[in-house]
């Protein structure tokens, strides 16, 4: 059927049958072929002929659009055809496919959207992926989902991967496939290193246009020069004025016309500057020279602060393989690297996948709406928990997972209008039809790039209004964003032709609940509700509003609004309620200790309202409690308290089984059984302040123990002079009092019938220690004779008796 016209001159034909022969014995395998070998163009052809296709379908994944297109109109000119016939394309903004389509080229991002939809993949006998070697988070997701069909309801399904670098034996062992390689055809590819390194990226632009008007003078044919991105092209180009050859961009959002200008032959000279969408995939005719600036653009989302990034870096060698291949597609070239010899060698042999970097909340849906855990699946590389976490909890605060992780109702809609989650989430927030596409205009402006750059404000209305036809910018973006938002509108019911109308602000806030933004301070200075902070130019006319929806952060450091529109805090509390929160703090007041109540109103992190309250009863006991439990040294820990303490404690090292636990710890740990029936009533912390804990705690001992307490272990002692208080913290209990009174006495007391000492502490006149001993009689007639001595010299109007224990106790001589 297919004349394969042109095959004999592609080297990746002669490992046809090696492939065909693979995949008629078995469901998988891996083609490594070098760039220009041919696999792109001739391996959906010549598969579709065999046996065990049928009458099926082979699906090809590409990993851009330009790709895609450039695929499908490359395969169907070798077989006399137009697209739409027997091979088509789809990406997310065409669709050239008919009713004799077998052979459907596709960007990655739709693979996993027709598995949702279709989970069997009806009709499809293979699916190639192509440029595997990419490792793009929508591949590797496509990959572990075709597997995992493979595994239960297609075992007989086809899965292909092909690439010009890749690590071929790991990706044979996820497949259990065999890995079949061409030698291809590359000419011969001179490589030319810099002299020294760039200082910084910013000055890679400059280097490369004077890289370029070198080569112009030194080597024939066209030149085809990589930059990270736009911004970097346009620079280049300036650059390049007067340079006397045409100079043409090649990007991703480039319209098609000027991508055809650019893959199409020409009869003049021209240099290309393209970003890594030219690295595979493409053939750009007529280039013999590749002036490489070494870099990417890489997504890198920040797990911790739920901000996605694009970063610049540096390519990996596998890379730098593939655009050196870019000279030798069609004669001998030359690559010119602007980098050292010595940084290319320590350049990693890949570039890090994706699914490593990004944001991988669409990835999380469309695991979930599989009906498979992430970890469950056949991923080349594992998601970072971090990220996957961060995915989950982003896709519960949408609506999408329940609190156990599955797919919700809500989910199921989301996953089922093909965008991401959080542009998904904004359209079901819709309620009206006008509402719904103006939400669908919205996602839309956000997939694609901003058409109003040099606004000079944020306002994401300006942008819309330009959508609607009633403002200017970029035409090209405003094309695909109309073409998008009528995309959308289909998938929601609507109109093609619906007009947008309603509060852009609210729906925005749906999708973006966490990038909802109060001013705090001085202008341009925001507050996210997810806790961080964002900057807006002083210039900005948003600088000022009070609260925005916002659509886009980035910039480096401290992240900077992009889009962004006012939004009314009023409506957060009836289209948003469910992600309001309404927190009752009680507080003490810090001088009298009265308690407060007062009722904040959040939306995330942002106070929405905040007003005192009268507290209940409840409110202030449970303040009073609270505030006890954090600071037990408000309570009245008197001496009394202490000694009570101290004497159970003394009673508990002899009857270990009769008497509770009263140190402070065991006290604390059991306020609520003994302390805070006693807060009921009270309003204020000096009223807590001034709780008897002493007659409290007798309360807990009971009377007979407190009885049985003060028999063996009395406040005070009784001697013959008076009572002699004793102090139960001491190491050993003592009891304190002037030596008149103990004269009379002449034994030590005994405390719980001789089973806890005690000692006798005789006080001078001037409450000074004369002596502390735990055998009065002893002392009497031993120590006392020398204390004697000198307490005569130092109180003689205090009587002193040689033989105190005889003695009756004398009251203190008043001084004359």
């Amino acid at each position: 059927m297919l004349t394969g016209r042109a095959m004999d001159d592609l080297p990746v034909t002669a490992m046809l049958p090696a492939l065909q022969t693979a995949l008629a014995t078995q469901p998988n395998a891996v083609l490594i072929a070098p760039p220009g070998a041919g696999k792109t163009t001739l391996v959906p052809q010549a598969l579709l002929a065999a046996d065990w296709v049928g009458d099926g379908r082979i699906v090809m994944l590409e990993p851009r659009r330009l790709a895609a297109r450039a695929a499908a109109e490359r395969i169907a000119s070798l077989i006399g055809e137009a697209p739409g016939g027997l091979v088509g394309y789809r990406t997310r903004l065409d669709s050239v496919v008919g009713p004799r389509t077998r052979i459907e080229v596709i960007t990655e991002g739709l693979l996993t959207r027709r598995l949702l939809t279709d989970p069997g993949l009806d009709g499809v006998a293979c699916v190639i992926f192509d440029e595997i070697h990419e490792r793009s988070l929508d591949a590797d997701l496509a990959l572990a989902l075709t597997l995992d069909l493979q595994r239960g309801l297609r075992p007989e399904l086809r899965l292909l991967a092909m690439s010009a670098t890749i690590d071929g034996a790991r990706l044979a062992g996820l497949l259990q496939a065999p890995v079949i390689e061409s030698a291809g055809r590359i000419y011969p590819v001179t490589i030319e290193y810099a002299a020294r390194d760039l200082a910084d990226p910013r000055d890679l632009p400059d280097a490369l246009a004077r890289a370029v008007r070198t080569a112009l003078a030194a080597h024939r044919g066209d030149i085809l020069a990589f930059l990270p991105g736009v911004g970097e092209i346009r620079r280049a180009e300036a650059a390049l004025a007067g340079v006397g050859v045409t100079v043409l961009p090649l990007f991703g959002d480039l319209p098609p016309g000027e991508q055809a200008r650019v893959l199409a032959p020409s009869a003049t000279r021209r240099v290309i500057l393209a970003t890594s969408i030219a690295e595979t995939s493409l053939t750009v005719p007529g280039v013999r020279v590749v002036v490489d600036g070494g870099y990417r653009r890489a997504p890198q989302f920040d797990a911790g602060r739920a901000l996605t990034r694009l970063v610049t870096r540096r390519i990996s060698k596998a890379a730098t393989t593939q655009r050196a291949g870019r000279a030798g597609r069609e004669a001998p070239g030359v690559a010119i690297r602007l980098w050292t010899e010595a940084l290319q060698r320590g350049l990693p042999e890949f570039d890090r996948p994706e699914i490593m970097e990004a944001e991988l909340s669409s990835l999380a849906l469309a695991c979930a709406a599989w009906g498979e855990r992430i970890g469950d699946l056949p991923f080349p590389d594992p998601p970072p928990d971090g990220a996957v976490a961060a995915a989950q909890a982003l896709l519960g605060e949408l609506g999408a997972l329940d609190t156990g992780g599955k797919i919700t109702a809500r989910g199921r809609q989301m996953a089922a209008l093909g965008a991401s989650p959080r542009l998904a989430a904004l359209m079901l927030a819709a309620t009206t039809p006008g509402e719904q596409a103006l939400a669908a205009d919205i996602a839309a402006l956000l997939e694609e790039r901003d058409p109003l750059r040099e606004a000079g404000s944020a306002e994401i209305l300006l942008r819309l209004e330009a959508i609607a036809g009633r403002g200017v910018g970029d035409r090209a973006a405003l094309a695909r964003i109309r073409q998008a938002g009528a995309t959308y509108r289909a998938r929601l019911g609507l109109r093609r032709d619906e007009a947008a109308a309603g509060d852009a602000a609210v729906l925005i806030a749906a999708g973006f609940p966490d990038r909802v933004a109060a001013r705090r301070g001085e202008p341009g200075s925001f507050r996210l509700a997810d806790g961080g902070g964002a900057k807006l130019d002083l210039a900005d006319p948003l600088a000022r509003a009070p609260m925005l929806a916002v659509a886009s952060l980035g910039g480096r450091g401290a992240p900077r609004i992009g889009l962004a529109t006012p939004l009314d805090p009023a409506v957060l509390e009836t289209r948003l309620a469910a992600l309001v929160t309404t927190s009752r703090d009680v507080a003490l007041e810090g001088t009298s200790g009265a308690v407060m109540l007062r009722e904040r109103r959040r939306f995330g992190t942002i106070v929405l309202s905040d007003r005192s309250l009268p507290a209940s009863a409840e409110d202030i006991a449970s303040a009073l409690r609270a505030a006890v439990a954090a600071k037990p040294s408000l309570l009245g820990w008197t001496d009394a308290v202490r000694q009570l303490q101290a004497r159970v404690g003394w009673m508990r090292s002899i009857e270990p089984s009769d008497w509770p636990d009263f140190t402070d710890a065991a006290l604390i740990a059991d306020f609520e059984t003994w302390l805070f029936p006693y807060l009921a009533g009270l309003s204020r912390l000096k009223e807590v302040a001034g709780l008897d804990l002493a007659a409290i705690l007798r309360d807990v001992l009971g009377h007979e123990r407190v009885r049985a307490l003060a028999q063996a272990l009395p406040e005070q002692v009784a001697a013959p002079g008076g009572p002699a208080t004793i102090d139960y913290e001491a190491p050993v209990p003592v009891a304190s009092a002037r030596a008149q009174v103990f004269y009379g006495l002449d034994a030590t007391p005994k405390l719980a019938d001789g089973r806890i000492g005690l000692q006798i502490a005789l006080l001078s006149p001037a409450q000074r220690p004369i002596a502390v001993t735990a055998d009065l009689a002893g002392f009497w007639r031993g120590g006392w004779l020398d204390a004697r001595k000198d307490m005569r010299g130092r109180y003689p109007k205090h009587e002193w008796p040689e033989e105190p224990w005889h003695a009756p106790a004398l009251p203190r001589r008043p001084r004359s």
